[in-house]
């Protein structure tokens, strides 16, 4: 049988494929399969599914497997599953791009990792045979645990909390509503392939394991990783985030501002849209949440339709950014306590924080 090498970032989908992460996928995307969900957000039996999951090589890797029917597929020197090729495709990247993520720039990092991935894809269902182990790991666990654990502790309701980020005033301030109005606490933060700048996997694994302890009832939160790629494909990702929560049992997802989003691509409040569009067809209800901001009038941390001095006195209004925490902690200021807790900051004391190059 012929053999195919993987990139982290493709057996990272693989093992999603394989545990129902990314149902009701169960392998690499046909090519019909690709062309229906970048032009409408569906798979050809009408399921909501807003991204391309594929298996890309180069036309080299094409002409040498030569047409082979089934690949073996290896990574880090291990056999780790197989693939049964049904499609070899390609696409116009650029149009593609313009669909996905609502732009050809390259300057945007989704775009331009999908301009440097192969252009040629292999499309069939997978079959894991191995998991590698990571620095996450025991972080990184299968729908099937998750839904056990929280049939254990007996949640009937519980929401998904999606972040690249350590923990800071305006997640707390999201998580402290999801625990109030449901039963348990997912924590899932993504740690597959980001931008150079994006936090180490163990650095968020640190801070979040130290804010919970701390500030948040740990027999009602669940800490887990989605060690999958980031995209920064806005609302198109935001969907994607959600229907993979709900597969791991999870009834209700947190979407905030400019979720997935990067730089000034999208409206602060896009994914929002999408959502209403799609209302009732993701099995999974959605909390559409305004971005929470610090009031120095108020005196705490609040959100647009729950405080008045947004336009009556925006110079009390301080914003709670991911990229300005991690400016902060970069040496270009000081992290205020009222935007991130000192103890988080704490925990981090001597550890490496930053990805320092992207990931292929």
């Amino acid at each position: 049988m012929s053999e195919l090498i993987l990139t982290t970032r493709q057996y990272l989908d693989l093992e999603k494929l394989a545990l129902g992460v990314f149902a009701p996928l169960t392998g690499f995307m046909t090519e019909r399969e690709f062309n229906s969900v970048v032009q409408h957000m569906r798979l050809p039996d009408g399921a909501v599914f807003p991204l391309p999951v594929v298996l890309d090589v180069t036309a080299e890797h094409v002409a040498r497997l030569r047409g082979a029917s089934r690949l073996t597929l290896r990574f880090q020197g291990h056999v780790v599953g197989e693939i049964g090729v049904d499609s070899r495709y390609t696409c116009d990247k650029p149009s593609v791009a313009r669909q996905v993520f609502g732009t050809s720039d390259a300057n945007h990092p989704g775009v331009a990792f999908f301009y440097r991935m192969g252009n040629c894809f292999l499309g069939g269902p997978v079959r894991l045979t191995r998991r590698i182990t990571f620095d996450f790991s025991p972080f990184d666990l299968t729908p099937e645990q998750t839904r056990a654990y929280f049939q254990r502790q007996g949640w009937r309701t519980i929401v998904g909390f999606q972040t690249r980020n350590i923990p800071h005033r305006a997640h707390e301030y999201l998580q402290r509503l999801a625990l109030t109005l449901a039963d348990g606490l997912f924590i899932q933060p993504l740690v597959g392939w980001k931008r150079r700048g994006d936090y180490q996997p163990l650095a968020i694994l640190t801070a979040y394991r130290a804010f919970i302890e701390e500030f948040l009832p740990a027999d009602r939160v669940l800490l887990g990783v989605l060690s999958t790629s980031m995209r920064y494909a806005g609302p198109r990702e935001a969907i994607f985030h959600a229907i993979i929560r709900r597969n791991y049992g999870c009834t209700h997802f947190v979407i905030g501002r400019d979720h997935a989003g990067v730089g000034r691509y999208y409206g602060k409040y896009e994914a929002h849209a999408l959502v209403e569009q799609l209302n009732g067809t993701l099995g999974i209800e959605i909390l559409r949440c305004h971005g929470p901001f610090y009031c120095s009038r108020c005196g705490e941390v609040v959100t647009e339709k729950s405080c008045p001095h947004v336009h009556r006195a925006p110079d009390a209004i301080r914003e709670i950014s991911g990229s300005g925490i991690r400016a902060s902690l970069a040496g270009q200021g000081r992290a205020a306590p009222e935007l991130i807790r000192p103890e988080v900051i704490a925990s981090l004391a001597g550890k490496p924080l930053f990805i320092e190059d992207d990931e292929e």
